[in-house]
């Protein structure tokens, strides 16, 4: 698993110890041009100490003042080219003096050479670059030695430095952690950074919608609950009713009433079913939108509904206008048509009417669904909205989304008329 701490840790402490090489070497070309600089100097200045000594020729085989490795090689001539000094005669030069400053590379290394005509005489002073390599290194290493030891002071530092930005992370992580369905009251934005707040109001909009998510479930279920107590409890008496029946006519009215029972109950089930997919706030954000033909559906819907129509011998009919195209869930307003025609045609009597319209009012899509059945008293018709009330002889179903709905009078004076207008679709 990816750590944003460990990543942290790693890069930064990658970084300082890229910064102390880079340093490092930037110490030692500084040193090494200084150190040169001072040796050239040197040279100069024992150049100039040695003008009209009085030297006489050197004789062979002489020693010299030794061979340390990193000895000055002295060696002076006079006009003549007789050689008059050599320190170290075992050290190979150029016998011949260029003069001024150069730079020579030999069997026993690479050295820097600096001569000059003093009068009868022309001295040339030698050293190994070796030296001043090693003097270079000495003074970095100074240097860098005392940053080297602080970096494991540094590494905690970062370290800690991480682990306190981290925290307020650490404290939302364990906060969300405590909320439970039973308890989802916001987090607490005060004290946190600026970066971590975006991220909190996103968890507190979270919390929020899954709270009144939850409270949609448990009223839904708490409704249903009661709602289907009383279908099943009569089902249940029904079919002792039956199971009790002393003759022939007594058991088909019990089954008949136990048929009807299961019907009602079987009803109520669909429509708990229809009332939770299309509860309001739940995934309502989600559901697909797109232009949808109300006289169109309205066809297909009374298609499907035609053969209940039938056999309660209800004229069941479709008065068109003008195309009347709105925008919306599909599906819901299937859902919303069936509804409305299922409850028209089962609570009208036989023989009786229900008709569907379906017409363009200016800015909007009216559709209608009326009939002459026994209606819905005045008084009550305010309380049809209300979840699962069915009054003492009809059902309503849900408002769409963005819709209007209104109820007033049915058909011949009596019966209902449940009207939905829809904003009509942009052309």
């Amino acid at each position: 698993m990816r750590s944003i701490r460990r990543q942290l840790l790693v890069w930064l402490l990658a970084g300082l110890l890229l910064g102390v090489a880079v340093a490092a070497v930037g110490t030692y070309l500084r040193a090494r041009q200084e150190a040169n600089a001072l040796f050239d100097h040197q040279l100069q200045e024992m150049v100039a100490s040695l003008t009209d000594a009085p030297f006489a020729a050197a004789p062979a085989g002489a020693s010299g003042n030794g061979a340390a490795d990193d000895a000055l090689v002295v060696q002076i001539w006079d006009r003549n080219g007789m050689q008059l000094y050599l320190s170290q005669p075992q050290r190979v030069l150029p016998q011949h003096a260029q003069l001024g400053f150069t730079n020579l590379r030999t069997e026993s290394g690479e050295w820097r050479v600096f001569s000059a005509l003093t009068g009868s005489q022309v001295v040339q002073v030698a050293q190994p670059m070796r030296a001043r390599r090693e003097l270079a290194a000495s003074m970095a290493l100074r240097t860098i030695v005392p940053l080297l030891a602080v970096l494991p002071a540094l590494g905690f530092l970062i370290w800690f430095i991480i682990a306190r930005g981290l925290e307020p992370l650490e404290r939302v992580a364990a906060a969300v952690g405590r909320r439970s369905p039973t308890q989802l009251e916001p987090l607490a934005e005060r004290g946190l950074p600026g970066e971590v707040q975006p991220l909190v109001r996103a968890l507190n909009g979270l919390l929020e919608r899954l709270g009144k998510a939850l409270t949609v479930q448990r009223t839904f279920i708490a409704d249903a609950a009661h709602e289907l107590r009383t279908p099943l409890t009569a089902v249940h008496l029904q079919a002792q009713l039956a199971e009790r029946a002393a003759t022939d006519a007594e058991r088909r009215k019990a089954l008949a009433d136990l048929k009807s029972g299961l019907e009602r109950a079987t009803r109520l089930s669909e429509q708990l079913l229809t009332l939770a997919r299309t509860e309001p706030g739940v995934d309502a954000a989600e559901r697909p939108e797109a232009l949808v033909d109300l006289t169109a559906l309205a066809r297909e819907v009374i298609a499907e509904l035609a053969p209940l129509a039938a056999e309660k011998a209800v004229d069941l009919g479709l008065s068109e206008g003008e195309k009347a195209v709105v925008r919306g869930d599909a599906e819901a307003l299937r859902t919303l048509l069936s509804n409305l025609i299922d409850n028209a045609v089962r609570y009208t009597p036989s023989n009786g009417r229900v008709d569907i319209t379906v017409q363009a009012e200016g800015d909007r899509v009216a559709l209608a669904v009326r009939d002459n059945g026994p209606g819905i008293a005045p008084a009550e018709r305010a309380r049809v909205f209300d979840r699962f009330y069915r009054g003492q002889s009809a059902s309503t179903p849900q408002a769409a989304q963005r819709a209007e709905i209104t109820l007033g009078e049915g058909l011949d004076g009596k019966g209902l008329g449940v009207t939905v207008r829809f904003p009509a679709a942009a052309a």
